[in-house]
């Protein structure tokens, strides 16, 4: 092969042949120029790299140091001389520029997941993300939502903010838990299945490896409520729902007189409701078991929703056919419950002369009403039927085989029980007794 000093005034004048040709330098060994049948010419450097503990060396590597015309011939010599000093230093050249290929490009994916970690796998915008989803895509009952936010909001991301998802683990998860006091046995418990399900969905997504939850003890469960009002006590709540402002207090007569879940009276719509079949027909997607439900309405009832409508005492009682029959806004159902709520226990309170109602929730006026059912001696699955359970008598196997709809049966059972509610509101008065005198020896 031809050797030369590789100036410019050498490379200018190197012509090209049908094959590739290569002038060496003769003053830096392995320093080569390679002149290409098109006529393209490239400064290259050529190297063998000592095996390791051995004298003899490996087969010949070449380097592609530049073109001509972006590097000058000295520029290109300084370079081999640089690539000669680190193959004597036992550093491969090629190896070298892979490897710090590799390093560019493992900074770059290192920076796209930190980039990701920050954003797209950031708990609170996760988080965001599933309550879309949770939502959505499984059509979850609008308690059930409004339940999932406000544990994210109260409870979760106060506490994990922007952690990416992969860095939480059971150290984090653990002090939220511990973080509500003991006897709020059913918060701790919400809390936990809500983030169990959260973190469960990221999993499934590839975003974490596993749930932390499942290898976490679950909550013990809240004790059982067996809180049942008196009847003076639905009573003394009735009439001082008579107090409480519009429409609060027609929610909570229904809720005593139909029994049913506060969320279905509380998003009650017009277009659920059949006045001239007296009937509520509460759709699969708002029942809390997705079964549909028919709700017999008692004449208590139907005069409540008549005064509702605006059209009690009205020749022609129609009422609207869409929108939610409980509104202050005309375009929502009602929010605000616990307030309500609250205002309903003052208004009780005032009534009883200053004596407080034992401590008692929305939900132990269903568990009245079914307590005051049996009492009235309603058949067990008819009670269950009126609730909407599916449970007892109506789970199982007897569950696929008994299809009964029990719309009579519930009927009565309502209107007995509106009976008994009126009953102990207009109590008859006592019947004069005749006392007889014993006998005087």
């Amino acid at each position: 092969m031809p050797k030369a000093a590789i100036t410019k005034r050498t490379v200018d004048a190197a012509k090209p042949s049908e094959r590739d040709q290569f002038i060496w330098d003769i003053d830096v060994a392995g320093f080569g120029l390679k002149v290409t049948p098109a006529g393209g010419k490239v400064y290259v450097f050529q190297y063998r790299m000592a095996r390791p503990g051995e004298a003899a060396r490996t087969a010949a590597k070449r380097y592609t140091i530049g073109k001509h015309g972006k590097l000058t011939a000295d520029q290109a010599r300084s370079r081999a001389r640089e690539l000669a000093a680190m193959v004597e230093m036992g550093t491969d050249p090629r190896q070298a520029e892979i490897d710090a290929f590799a390093a560019i490009e493992a900074e770059k994916t290192a920076k796209a997941e930190r980039v990701r970690l920050e954003t797209e796998l950031a708990f609170d915008r996760a988080a965001d993300t599933w309550l879309e989803y949770y939502e959505h895509e499984k059509g979850r009952r609008p308690a059930s939502v409004r339940q999932a936010r406000l544990i994210v909001a109260n409870h979760l991301k106060p506490a994990l903010g922007s952690k990416p998802m992969p860095h939480i683990d059971r150290s984090d998860l653990q002090p939220i838990l511990d973080s509500i006091p003991a006897k709020q046995k059913a918060t701790k418990r919400a809390v936990f299945a809500y983030a169990s399900i959260l973190f469960g969905w990221a999993a499934k997504r590839g975003m974490i490896n596993g749930n932390p939850l499942t290898a976490m003890e679950r909550p013990s469960p809240p004790d059982a409520r067996k809180r049942v009002l008196t009847d003076a006590e639905l009573a003394d709540t009735f009439r001082a729902t008579q107090d409480c402002r519009t429409p609060f207090g027609a929610f909570f007569r229904l809720l005593i007189l139909t029994g049913q879940r506060r969320s279905e009276v509380a998003g009650m719509e017009w277009s659920e409701l059949d006045r001239a079949s007296a009937v509520w027909t509460i759709p699969a997607e708002r029942a809390k078991n997705k079964a549909a439900h028919i709700v017999p309405l008692s004449a208590p009832v139907l005069e409540e929703l008549d005064r509702l409508a605006g059209v009690k005492g009205q020749e022609k009682q129609n009422w609207p056919v869409s929108g939610f029959v409980l509104t202050t806004t005309g375009e929502n159902a009602i929010s605000g419950i616990s307030k309500a709520k609250l205002a309903l226990d003052a208004a009780i309170e005032k009534a009883r002369d200053g004596e407080a109602l034992a401590a008692w929730r929305i939900h132990d006026l269903r568990r009245t009403l079914a307590t005051g059912l049996q009492r009235l001696g309603v058949r067990f699955e008819v009670t269950e039927a009126v609730l909407n359970h599916v449970s007892g008598a109506k789970s199982g196997v007897a569950g696929v085989y008994q299809q009964h709809d029990w719309k009579d049966e519930k009927r009565s059972a309502l209107e007995a029980w509106a009976r008994h509610v009126s009953s102990i509101l207009n109590p008859a008065p006592a019947k004069n007794v005749a006392h007889l005198r014993p006998a005087i020896s």
